[in-house]
């Protein structure tokens, strides 16, 4: 059995994988008070490992606190998912394919494996991040932006009169400020969502999937015109094929 980390901006997620078989997942926020505690008694229980896999995006910290807690649970270390040019039958479009943020790739291989492709993938969390995937496996490239939660926290600093203004409902017209903020920022990522969408359809044969993932990809999929399909631990299935693919790794390891 495998155990599989995906190490976010906001939370570490984590589940298992077995013969293609995913088991008991869970989750939990950077900012926990006690991070390190409260990781130990959410792993407390849980089944005997025969390897530990990884992605990461964020701080060295981090990662150090996830590769101290695998070796005091389960006496492994965990390999970590790189992006490169090529894995699992999808080449990556960046000229330096190292740059290409490892849960971007690594949902890009869940998408081909799953058989979603031709499709657009749209990451919405802290970053929104998106990337196009022809039917073949070619990653086109894609875009990085701000998430809601970002910009808003970009504009509360930059302008001291919004932090008051509170959380707000997305609305087409505001007509007060909590609304505009909130009216603009996911109505800001909703278009750009669809913007892409839009540009890259002629290059992927004229139609493809919407797949929108990350903590905020159901309220963007509200906000959407475009049709579109949300798709849990999209990084994790990715992980699982990137594991089971790894030379040396058996799919039960």
């Amino acid at each position: 059995m495998k155990l599989l980390l995906d190490l976010g901006n906001t939370r570490l997620k984590w589940t298992f994988s077995a013969a293609g078989e995913f088991g008991h997942a869970g989750a939990l926020a950077w900012d926990t008070p006690d991070f390190d505690a409260a990781l130990a008694a959410a792993w407390r229980d849980l089944p005997a490992i025969g390897s530990a896999w990884a992605a990461t995006v964020t701080d060295p910290a981090r990662r150090a606190a996830v590769i101290a807690a695998v070796a005091a649970r389960w006496s492994r270390a965990p390999r970590w998912a790189v992006a490169s040019a090529s894995a699992c039958g999808v080449r990556n479009a960046y000229d330096d394919p190292a740059q290409l943020g490892v849960d971007r790739w690594l949902g890009l291989i869940a998408a081909h494996a799953q058989n979603e492709a031709p499709c657009v993938i749209a990451s919405c969390g802290t970053a929104l991040t998106l990337d196009a995937l022809t039917g073949d496996g070619r990653h086109l490239g894609g875009l990085i932006a701000p998430g809601p939660a970002l910009m808003r926290s970009a504009l509360d600093t930059l302008a001291a009169p919004l932090r008051e203004a509170g959380a707000g409902r997305v609305v087409d017209a505001a007509t007060h400020t909590a609304d505009a903020l909130a009216g603009g920022t996911w109505q800001a990522t909703a278009a750009l969502v669809e913007r892409f969408s839009a540009r890259m359809a002629p290059r992927l044969g004229g139609k493809a999937r919407l797949l929108l993932a990350g903590g905020d990809a159901a309220r963007v999929a509200m906000l959407l015109e475009t049709p579109s399909r949300v798709v849990a631990d999209l990084v994790l299935r990715g992980l699982a094929t990137y594991a089971d693919a790894a030379p040396g790794t058996a799919a039960h390891g």
